[in-house]
């Protein structure tokens, strides 16, 4: 065979082998893509990039199994044990799969699986791959709170203070009548630091529930231990409950973790120890457990007070609502502290319960849900 018949055949085979492996590369192609489209596992990449997303985000496929999801959709308890939780949301995910098209909706919706907080929310669902629904949620109730605080604020203000100032009016009044008689000036100077004292915790207090009702609420929470939490609270109450030969101990399963703001539950642990140790004897116990429940953390404050009848049970959360009203008064109390607590579980996710029975003593316990590993 001639020199240039063999570089033909050469070229021939190769261009032929070529066409072979990039037909046999096009199918292994295809055979992937197809493999792809018709599994359960999400593309490549997808996973990482919603678990870094701020918010509340998460991705579903045709059986509504939550395939990833943002920290966010798990502290909003959005998202647990791998479905969706709230009932409006998995509507419009089912909605989205059927019309394979995206759908968005405003709704209220509960602000976690325990307790009466409720969010205004955009909800966006955009089906990809015709496999997988990619959901976000978004907090739209922020003006209506603003306008709700603003309202409330007034109304809890000019109801409250009304007395306080009256009496500080009185009290210089008195003090004018009596500048001659050292020991009545003294008196009445001394009634009106305590009045001035009782000014300034009504304010504080009223301006901390109001920012507790404008929390956003899709704050930054974080993975907090519980144990570290009921330390805190417990040494802010400490000096006090010592005066009194009253024992704080706490047990139980300290290393507990929720998702949540510190600050907020030292608060609400550190409001409810303080409420304990008010309405007990000295020398009794005031007890702080923790336990797991069903996904649940439970945290239960427990002491030997005077206890309550069913009524004020009932009402124990009211805004300045005191159980002992003369006792209260005397030692400062405003009736905001347990209101307090009962915003800042709500906050969470949560709902506090109590147990009373008059002369045996109170138990309050706040239930929020885990963190997922």
């Amino acid at each position: 065979m001639s020199a240039p018949l063999i570089l033909l055949a050469i070229g021939v085979g190769a261009v032929a082998g070529a066409a072979i492996v990039l037909l046999i590369i096009w199918v292994l192609r295809q055979r992937e893509e197809e493999a792809e489209r018709s599994s359960n596992d999400l593309p490549r990449g997808v996973a990482q990039v919603v678990s870094r997303l701020d918010g509340a985000v998460f991705v579903v496929d045709k059986s509504l199994n939550v395939l990833t999801a943002s920290e966010g959709a798990s502290i909003l308890s959005l998202v647990g044990q791998g479905r969706i939780l709230i009932p409006e949301i998995v509507l419009i995910a089912e909605a989205a799969l059927r019309g394979n098209d995206v759908r968005e909706d405003d709704m209220e919706i509960a602000r976690g699986p325990l307790g009466d907080a409720t969010l205004t929310v955009s909800v966006h669902a955009s089906p990809f791959r015709s496999r997988f629904v990619l959901i976000s949620v978004v907090d739209r109730g922020e003006f209506k709170r603003l306008d709700d605080i603003r309202r409330e604020f007034v109304a809890n203000v000019s109801h409250e203070l009304k007395t306080p100032i009256a009496s500080v009016g009185l009290l210089a009044e008195a003090l004018r009548e009596a500048a001659d008689e050292p020991e009545t000036v003294r008196h009445f100077a001394d009634r009106l630091s305590t009045e001035a004292k009782r000014l300034g915790d009504i304010t504080r207090e009223i301006i901390e529930l109001s920012r507790l009702q404008a929390e956003g609420a899709l704050a930054e929470f974080e993975q907090v231990t519980i144990g570290d939490i009921v330390e805190q609270a417990i040494d802010y109450n400490r000096v006090v409950a010592k005066a009194r030969k009253i024992r704080l101990v706490s047990g139980g399963e300290l290393d507990s973790t929720i998702y949540g703001d510190p600050a907020r539950l030292v608060v609400a642990i550190s409001n409810l120890i303080a409420n304990a140790v008010h309405y007990s004897p000295d020398k009794s116990q005031v007890g702080i457990g923790v336990a797991r429940r069903n996904s649940f953390i439970e945290i239960a404050v427990t002491d030997q007070g005077i206890g309550m009848t069913k009524e004020e049970v009932e009402r124990v959360f009211e805004r300045f609502y005191r159980t002992d009203q003369a006792r209260s008064r005397s030692t400062g109390g405003t009736g905001l502290g347990l209101s307090i607590v009962k915003h800042i579980v709500s906050n969470h996710g949560g709902d506090i319960r109590v147990w009373s029975s008059p002369g045996k003593g109170s138990t309050f316990t706040i239930r929020i849900p885990e963190a997922t590993q």
